[in-house]
């Protein structure tokens, strides 16, 4: 009989839900068995019972353990990203440091000198008097 019909009949009289399944029990009814045997458990039988009440649970676990793993090698290879930028960086300030002392060694004055002389098509010439200083009034 099923639940909605036992719901039903026990909704016409005042019997109680025990004494109607009692009722309704039969003898070629399987019993439930308590004991684990070792056939239920190579046969699978033990572990499907076990997959099939907990698929639920079973999936979260999948989705959750997904989720981690993808975030973790997200995260590692933004982790290999941000130390080769910090590589190119490090070159980069190398390189600006070593073109400005290069810049500087360019302009010093002996240096444009020296080029003046070997160019040979320049008239300018270092001045043989000391600079001048003017003192202004207050």
């Amino acid at each position: 009989m099923v639940k909605s019909e036992i719901a039903d009949d026990e909704l016409q009289s005042g019997e109680s839900t025990l004494q109607k399944l009692k009722r309704h029990a039969s003898e070629s009814d399987e019993a439930p068995s308590a004991s684990l045997r070792f056939r239920d458990i190579l046969g699978g039988d033990y572990l499907w019972s076990l997959v099939r009440n907990h698929i639920w649970l079973i999936m979260l676990i999948v989705l959750i353990t997904t989720a981690y793993v993808a975030v973790r090698y997200q995260c590692q290879q933004d982790a290999i990203d941000i130390s080769q930028l910090e590589r190119d960086l490090q070159d980069a300030k190398f390189q600006s440091l070593s073109s400005s002392s290069n810049l500087t060694r360019m302009c010093r004055q002996s240096h444009v000198l020296d080029m003046l002389k070997d160019m040979g098509d320049s008239l300018l010439q270092v001045s043989k008097t000391p600079p001048y200083i003017i003192e202004v009034p207050e």
